[in-house]
Order: C-alpha cells, then structure tokens, then sequence
C-alpha cells in the first residue's frame, strides 16, 4: 500500500464532498492528485476495509436475490482469488476478459484483478462466438473468465489462454465445466490465502482496463483506462452525481 497515494486520493475526494453544494468552489479549489503509483484496490478499498470492516462494500438485489458484503469480506475474498489465478498463470500486464453478469464473482474479480496488475476486459454476456473471438485476438486475451452458462460460446475459439468458469446457479450443481474441458472451477479460489502480497509497485498510468466500443457503426475500437483515468477520473462522476449519506 502507497500511503501516501491513499492520503491524496481522500484529500481529492473529501474536497469534493465538502463542497457539493458549492460548485464555484469546488472548481476553485479541486486539482487532481498528483499520482506516481496506485493501485485503487490496495491503495484505497482495502485501506477502507481496514478502518471500516463492518461497513456494507457491495449489495446486489433483484431477481430474487439479494446479497451483500462487508468491506473486509470483500477484501479477503478479493485476496483469495488474486492468490488463486496467480496460480493459474495471471501476471502483471495479462489481459483478462470478463465475462459475468452482476454476481459477486464479478466485483471479486476485478478487484483481484487490479491487485494482481492484470488488465480487464469486460464483455457482455450478450456476445455471441464470433464476437469473443474477435475480442480474444484483437485484445490480446491470456486468460478468460465467465459463468458456466456461456462455456460453450468459447469451444471452437482458438488459443491458449486460461479458462476460469463460475458456477451459473450456486444452489446447482458443482463444478459443471469437468476437468475435461480444461476450465478451472472458481470455487477452488475459496482454499486460497485471503493475504494478498503484490509482486511490486503499480504505476498510475498501467494499463488497467480495455473496453470495447459497442461497434454500431463500425468494428468495435479498443478503449484503454489507466489505474489513474478510470478510478480517480470518476471523482468528477462523483461530485456530478452528488452523493448523500
């Protein structure tokens, strides 16, 4: 953990909260902070988990389901998969498409993902075969996580990258891509340690998220986002959307 790009990161953010109902101030006032390393999962959610571990991080209700997680649940379970897929082969820089609705597994992911260095690459669930192909080849993918419901899309796409299956239906049964297929069951992350060491620094402006456009009226383009321009860039979303506790 960077102390220092933690202390920055509050400053910024505290300075827009104190003055949400004062713009002509805040754009006074506000300048961003200046960052040489961050990491937003080490250098500010599990900083948060540390001062406020009962605090409710992440709640998802609808459909008939309603989970929450504390930060510091969130936090351990984040360290464990990073653990996990870091003994898969996931190192700093890898390119990891994503592909998961809003399940718990999928912020697990990504904050994981973010300790570990690796550069995301969300992906509906939406996508058919032939796009996730393009999206493998063109983002340069190494390793590939979704649910066991959209398994078959990626049988005929070539390449040698990790396959990591979340089960669909928890309350179904385990571990329904088999050995066979050559995907990992992301329920073995839960025997991996909750202490996340990360293997070095991470620099402000690495590589941490591809987005692909939605391709409308062209081929969809590569989007990049850089551990500095998408957290710290949603300060601003934050002091637009004026958040009240």
């Amino acid at each position: 953990m960077t102390e220092t790009a933690s202390t920055a990161f509050r400053a910024a953010r505290d300075l827009l909260l104190r003055h949400r109902d004062d713009y002509g101030a805040a754009r006074r006032e506000f300048a961003w902070p200046a960052l040489d390393e961050f990491n937003w999962a080490l250098d500010w959610f599990d900083v948060i988990a540390a001062e406020h571990p009962d605090r409710t991080a992440l709640r998802i209700a609808g459909g008939g389901c309603d989970v929450s997680a504390s930060y510091a649940e969130l936090a351990a379970r984040s360290g464990q998969v990073a653990n996990w897929l870091r003994g898969l082969g996931v190192r700093r820089g890898d390119r990891m498409l994503l592909m998961l609705g809003n399940v718990a597994p999928l912020w697990e992911v990504i904050l994981a993902a973010m300790k570990l260095g690796a550069v995301i690459i969300p992906a509906s669930t939406l996508l058919q075969p032939g796009d996730l192909a393009d999206r493998i080849a063109r983002g340069g993918v190494r390793h590939v996580v979704t649910d066991t419901g959209q398994v078959a899309k990626f049988g005929g796409i070539p390449g040698d990258w990790t396959k990591v299956a979340v089960e669909a239906d928890p309350a179904g049964p385990a571990g329904a891509p088999g050995a066979a297929g050559g995907w990992h069951d992301y329920a073995g992350s839960f025997g991996a340690p909750a202490f996340f060491a990360p293997d070095g620094a991470t620099r402000a402006g690495d590589l941490l998220l591809l987005y692909f456009t939605s391709g409308t009226t062209a081929q969809p383009k590569l989007v990049a986002h850089t551990h500095a321009s998408y957290p710290v860039g949603h300060l601003s979303t934050m002091d637009w959307c004026n958040p009240r506790s």
